[in-house]
Formats: structure tokens, sequence, C-alpha cells
């Protein structure tokens, strides 16, 4: 059975236009410019496993026509990365049933406690989710339909972020840890979906020099730049860039 996997959003913590409408170096007439924050998705048959759910997931859903969550991966506890978690109740009224997340113990904790009503009875509101802490390794989804990951945590800044490599992929959108190059269940991947903010340095994410460069490292035979920031537009990327080597767009969608 054929996956794939969608990335919802590729922009950085606050998007492409900014909420007041800046655009930075993109150009506004390249719909490819326009960046919501980081989402993906990926869907083998009926199970369709998000990853992160961003502020903007209830548009990022609605644009892709993705119409079943069958459970929820976190990279992270960032705001932009688990502010859109209240957005997906009414896949638990169509199912009523509650949603399996996953991440970390230090996400989970915080996602509980900000979110508590999500997860625990406290209000009139039945909870919609249920918090499952992370192994190393894990599966989700039945019979010809289930997906294996692997799971390996990084340095993002002061906290830790989730890598989640599945099918010849990995998907990591924050990271300034460049021990990854490293890491040998990233080598040869088919598809490197990497954290690529700015082109300064930066003290809690990749800039291009650097995703560059875990790139000539880990050899996949494609990176797909995301999380990108808005002195990022999407054509100087693609003229500036090796040829396996693409900048990501809403919508992007890859056939694993």
């Amino acid at each position: 059975m054929k996956s794939k996997l969608i990335i919802l959003g590729c922009g950085s913590s606050v998007g492409t236009p900014r909420i007041d409408g800046y655009w930075g170096h993109c150009d506004k007439r390249n719909k490819k410019n326009i960046r919501s924050r980081c989402s993906a998705i990926i869907i083998r048959g009926s199970n369709s496993i998000l990853i992160d759910t961003s502020p903007d997931i209830k548009n990022q859903l609605l644009i892709n026509k993705i119409k079943n969550i069958s459970s929820i991966l976190f990279s992270h506890e960032h705001a932009d990365q688990t502010n859109g978690l209240f957005e997906v109740r009414p896949f638990y009224w169509k199912y009523n049933k509650r949603i399996n997340v996953y991440g970390n113990f230090r996400t989970i904790k915080h996602l509980m406690k900000r979110h508590d009503y999500l997860f625990s009875k406290i209000t009139d509101y039945k909870p919609i989710v249920k918090a499952n802490i992370i192994n190393n390794s894990f599966s989700l989804g039945r019979s010809k339909e289930k997906i294996h990951f692997k799971t390996l945590k990084v340095k993002h800044g002061q906290t830790k972020s989730l890598i989640y490599i599945f099918q010849k992929t990995a998907y990591i959108s924050d990271s300034n840890d460049l021990s990854i190059t490293n890491k040998k269940e990233l080598k040869n991947l088919r598809y490197l979906i990497l954290d690529c903010l700015n082109l300064k340095k930066h003290p809690t994410h990749f800039n291009l020099k650097e995703a560059l460069f875990i790139h000539s490292q880990l050899k996949p035979k494609k990176t797909i730049l995301t999380n990108l920031h808005y002195d990022l537009d999407y054509d100087y990327l693609l003229k500036i860039l090796p040829n396996n080597v693409i900048p990501a767009h809403d919508g992007l969608s890859l056939n694993l």
C-alpha cells in the first residue's frame, strides 16, 4: 500500500506574510511564498498521522481536504507546533473516540498542563485526546496501513525536539543540533525534511549554510527545506540550491 506525506505548513513561527502584512524578502506574487506554520501529515490508506498541530491547522486540513485524523505526533512543546490542538475536536465528535497524541515526556507534560481540559474532564466538556509518551520506536495503524517510526532526540535551543524517521524519510522541523550528521539512522534516506530558518546563524534553528552541510553529510536522495523565514524567497532558493535540495511549500506532497 502506498503512503504519502503532505507538508501542510512550512513557515517559521510567524508565517509568511506576518500578521501585520509584512512579507520580508518574499515576493508576494508567488503563492509558494504564502507559508503557514509547520505541520505535516502522513497518509497510508485510512491511517492519517498528523505531525504537530500548528495555529493554522484548521485551514491546512481544509485546504488539503483532510477529513480524518487517526493520531497526532508532536515534535516538541513550542506554541507554533501545539497551539492548534484545540482545533481537532470535530474529529472526536465524528468518531466519538479520543485521539491518541504522542510526544516526549516534556511535551506531553506541557500539553496536559496548558490544555488540561482536552485530556481530562474538568468542565462540562468531554476530554478529546489521550496522552502517550513515546519510546525510541513504535508503530501506528493496523495491518497493511501500519507505519513504523523511530525517533531521535535532538537539541532545539533550550529544549529537545523529536526527529521522526519512517519509510526512508526523516522529519526534522526544529533543531540546531549539528550532531545529527553522525546519526546512522539518518544516512542515505529517500527524503530528509529539514529545518532551515534563515540566512543568518540562529540559536535554535539551522540556517541555510548549516542545512546544506547536513545534506552533504547525510546524503539523502532529496532534501526538502522547511520552517522557512520570510527572508528566504522561494524562487531565490530554487536558483541557488543544488538539484536535489528544494524549498518546501504549503501543500507539497511526497510519495513515500
